[in-house]
């Protein structure tokens, strides 16, 4: 893997986020990416996060369609402990791509992004995006539901992604070795890059320092 696109980077996120403090169930967001914090609202653990018009985060390959303007809420973790962060996600649906999102990140060109997104053909469906300086853009299962659980776990080696809509049965959308800095982040967002402004709920979350056990089964 090159690892160029974060070299000399270690600070780069302390940079651009701003401090905050954005309590839910359990934990608490402390870094603010693209005015996050002052977009979002807590009320009986639910987070609601807005995207404004045209906003997101995706590095194109061509650079034509590159913007990286969604909100993004953080909380730092320790990559040398295993965890393992669940959420459950209703975005607003009104324009394609539209989407709520949860994140792993460094910086600004090293994430990965597990995105419950409306598609070209209005359909609803798990997206995931890896960007290494740049983005790739992976379309997965169309789920037929308004919410869905989203899944991040690693036990300092191994990093998957999973989603549920009973949060029983569990699907495998990516997995790869864990190469991210001893110290990254995870977190929340919206997203509407074609659209006029949506949000997306967030509830019902879970951060813990152990790993699944069966990274295929994501249980």
């Amino acid at each position: 893997m090159d690892l160029s696109a974060i070299n000399g980077c270690e600070n780069f996120l302390i940079e651009k986020g701003e401090e905050c403090s954005v309590k839910v169930p359990y934990f608490e967001f402390t870094k603010s990416v693209n005015k996050a914090k002052y977009l979002t609202i807590v009320e009986d653990g639910k987070l609601v996060i807005k995207s404004e018009a045209k906003c997101d985060n995706f590095n194109d390959p061509d650079s034509k369609l590159s913007n990286n303007s969604a909100p993004v809420l953080l909380t730092r973790l320790n990559n040398n402990k295993p965890f393992t962060l669940t959420a459950r996600v209703t975005p607003t649906f009104l324009e394609t791509y539209d989407a709520g999102a949860m994140y792993v990140y460094f910086n600004e060109k090293y994430w990965l992004k597990l995105a419950f997104e409306r598609d070209e053909r209005a359909r609803t469906r798990i997206v995931s995006v890896r960007t290494i300086a740049t983005s790739d853009d992976n379309n997965h299962d169309i789920v037929d539901t308004t919410s869905v659980y989203m899944k991040i776990s690693s036990d300092i080696r191994t990093i998957g992604y999973y989603y549920s809509v009973d949060k029983k049965n569990w699907q495998l959308v990516r997995l790869y070795r864990n190469n991210y800095p001893k110290e990254i982040w995870v977190g929340v967002s919206a997203q509407s890059p074609l659209g006029k402004g949506t949000n997306a709920t967030f509830e019902e979350f879970s951060l813990t320092e152990n790993s699944i056990k069966d990274f295929r089964l994501g249980i």
